[in-house]
């Protein structure tokens, strides 16, 4: 593992985490195919530090609605023991609520985590679910736009775009493309789909951290990788941001269609590759 090696990771992570073409399957390509794979804790470990760079990421571009949905978390609990909650609640009372319904399909995954994790080493897996998330996001293009905000979303609504949070958990499908476009499915305003499917990501990155963190480090890490992580983490931090930024713009004009030709080339490549990786192996 070199730092060219982390720089070039953390800018795969910290880009296509945001962006709706599959981080997690832009990595597992990465590492397949291109001989940038880390072997045993010292992969996960670093896996588990690049996300983290991009949820840095989130914090910062979303840091007002963060701490105002913090300062409602209290408030909500004053008015409980009060019994003086306001109807209708405060929308960033409503958004709390939100993504906690929107974060419950997680758990369904749970028990699959370990196999789904297996599936990123298949990258003719990978492929086909980037096709068919350029597929997805060829369609939110030609969603009519909604006009749903935190104010009258429901709360199936926010279910059923934690269903497709869920459903991203495949190597290879984009979690801001199904999140976003399960957004957009239901009548969300496009700003609304984009801030609700990066903030329900957070609980969602933060779980999965804390599952893998304590196996990673229990397996043992080379402590003289550190500085080399860092420097990986710092990337996907700063690309994740300015990712973000792109993405609301993009969803603000409803153009997502170049991301759908990126995803089924990039799809179509990797079959491609892996198909001639095996008949040199073979010969």
């Amino acid at each position: 593992m070199t730092y060219l090696n982390a720089v070039i990771l953390g800018l795969i992570q910290g880009i296509a985490e945001f962006l709706p073409i599959s981080s997690s399957g832009h990595l597992a390509i990465a590492r397949e195919l291109l001989g940038f794979k880390i072997q045993g804790a010292d992969g996960t470990f670093f896996d588990i530090l690049l996300h983290l760079g991009t949820l840095v990421a989130v914090f910062a571009a979303y840091w007002e609605d963060i701490r105002e949905m913090v300062t409602e978390f209290f408030l909500g609990a004053r008015d409980i023991i009060r019994r003086q909650t306001p109807t209708p609640p405060p929308p960033a009372r409503r958004l709390i609520l939100m993504i906690v319904v929107g974060t419950l399909p997680l758990f369904a995954v749970l028990p699959i985590r370990d196999l789904l994790e297996q599936l990123s080493g298949n990258t003719y897996f990978v492929g086909f679910a980037l096709l068919i998330t350029g597929g997805l996001l060829f369609l939110c293009d030609r969603i009519r736009k909604g006009r749903k905000t935190a104010k009258t979303a429901t709360m199936l609504d926010a279910l059923l775009v934690g269903a497709g949070q869920a459903l991203a958990t495949v190597p290879g499908i984009s979690r801001s493309g199904m999140t976003i476009s399960i957004g957009c499915m239901q009548g969300f305003e496009r700003r609304f789909a984009v801030r609700f499917a990066f903030l329900l990501s957070i609980p969602a990155v933060l779980g999965a951290n804390i599952l893998s963190i304590s196996d990673a480090l229990a397996a043992g890490i080379d402590p003289a990788l550190l500085p080399v992580y860092a420097v990986g983490v710092v990337v996907a931090a700063v690309s994740g941001y300015l990712s973000i930024a792109l993405v609301r713009l993009v969803a603000n004009k409803g153009k997502f269609g170049a991301f759908a030709y990126y995803c089924w080339a990039v799809g179509a490549l990797a079959i491609l590759l892996t198909f001639f990786q095996g008949v040199l192996s073979t010969t």
